[in-house]
């Protein structure tokens, strides 16, 4: 049994769309917010949370309906194109709305972005967990952290290609100085990247086909599955089961409230502590996700070596270890240096390691008519955590210090270590691996 490299790619195009959008958005709003609009840290804050909010309730609502849905462009696939196309319109509302209120301030203004932003969330959340819960559909078990290695190689080009778009279109250079900047270029770029990735998909990818495919495969290996008959008929997970993913999912909340803190305030905390722009945020953003798309595939190798928790274990410390260094350093230096981009690389390779494997052990322990259902408990406590963690770090920066930001990730990476060590189930297993040839080498 081996991955399909080539179908893999193409499946990741949806993660690589979303990945582009919530890259700028996290970059690009909070400054409009406060540099535009001027809201305060905890207001930015509470408006960046809404899409987690949101979330809360969209993504496991919408990956339970994708799992009933049954069309002849597949269960999946409607929403991605409808949530898409609607997410594309109301993009490039805003940095119209953004450049006018800059002109001439006025409530309606502020109120109309407001709205248009909250739609626009609502559009992303429509897909978002059925965009996910397509990879595990069309993937046997055993090899998911490899395809989910490089569904997340594809979402890490998806924010490098933003990445390196605003680190060229906005330069200290360019922006230096002005009272407002102009978005709305970078805003078409990223609908454009949106539209050509989600057009190849639908035009590659024939969902019913290759979901029926795996479901028979899978059909012949009741070994994988972990949930149990309750003697009516119906599968439910074991007592055990349900409490590993009890753990893993405050696990993933954790994680989420230390990292999540530091991306969505990164740009903010640059310009304030260290005196640099967006270019200079960007570039360093730029090199951990560089250093993610270079460990995505060995990461995946890793976890079918040493198994899916040892491979999150070793990420989570050497993240809260480069969130420490990440602190020292910024608070020491005023500007960008070479040991700074080591350390954001790092980052990188660290995040790898958790997001490769975090996904495959929850879905690891649902039947596959679920995968979508428990995709949005994935989404459901990640989600939750980033609710949280914008409007508290947000507050901590105003009221405390600014220089809060690095130890207050590292705490929760760190608690999010012990929490994991209580996972027993979802992990990749060397009987499993035995005789099944399920983690060969990956063919072309």
């Amino acid at each position: 049994m081996k991955l399909n490299n080539k179908r893999t790619v193409l499946v990741g195009l949806a993660f690589l769309s979303i990945c582009a959008f919530w890259q700028m958005y996290d970059n690009i709003v909070p400054l409009i917010l406060t540099n535009t609009f001027h809201l305060n840290e905890t207001f930015s804050g509470a408006i960046m949370a809404a899409d987690n909010v949101l979330a809360l309730f969209l993504l496991p609502i919408f990956g339970g309906i994708s799992d009933r849905t049954s069309t002849r462009i597949g269960k999946r696939m409607p929403f991605i194109l409808f949530g898409t196309g609607c997410a594309i319109i109301l993009l490039n509302i805003l940095p119209l709305l953004d450049n006018g209120y800059a002109a001439q301030p006025s409530s309606f203004k502020l109120v109309s972005f407001v709205i248009v932003l909250g739609l626009l969330l609502v559009a992303m959340g429509t897909y978002r967990s059925p965009a996910v819960a397509l990879m595990p559909d069309v993937t046997p078990k055993p090899l998911r952290s490899k395809g989910n290695a490089i569904i997340n190689l594809m979402g890490a080009v998806g924010g490098l290609l933003y990445l390196a778009v605003a680190a060229v279109m906005y330069p200290n250079s360019k922006v230096q100085g002005l009272s407002h900047v102009n978005y709305q270029p970078l805003f078409l770029v990223v609908a454009a990247i949106m539209f050509v990735s989600i057009g190849l998909l639908y035009l590659t990818i024939k969902e019913p086909k290759l979901a029926a495919e795996n479901r028979a495969l899978e059909a012949q290996h009741p070994e994988w599955d972990l949930a149990q008959d309750d003697g009516s008929g119906n599968e439910v997970l074991p007592p055990e089961v349900k409490r590993s993913l009890g753990f893993l999912l405050a696990s993933i909340a954790l994680w989420f409230m230390g990292y999540n803190g530091v991306t969505t305030w990164f740009t903010t905390y640059v310009s304030v502590v260290m005196g640099q722009s967006l270019g200079g945020a960007s570039t360093c953003l730029l090199i951990a996700t560089a250093g993610a798309i270079l460990s995505y595939i060995p990461v995946g190798a890793a976890a079918s070596r040493f198994g899916r928790k040892k491979t999150i274990l070793f990420g989570v410390v050497l993240l809260a270890v480069c969130f420490l260094l990440g602190f020292v350093l910024t608070t020491t230096f005023s500007s960008i240096n070479a040991v700074m981009f080591v350390v954001f690389a790092l980052v990188g390779v660290a995040w790898a390691c958790i997001n490769v494997n975090s996904l495959p052990m929850v879905v690891e322990m649902c039947k596959g008519s679920d995968v979508g259902k428990f995709t949005g408990y994935y989404y459901t406590a990640s989600m939750a955590a980033q609710v949280v963690t914008p409007i508290l770090a947000g507050t901590l920066l105003r009221s405390v210090s600014y220089k809060t930001l690095f130890p207050y990730a590292a705490f929760f990476v760190a608690c999010s270590f012990v929490t994991m060590l209580f996972v027993r189930h979802g992990d990749v297993k060397a009987e499993r691996r035995h005789g099944l040839e399920a983690f060969e080498d990956m063919d072309d």
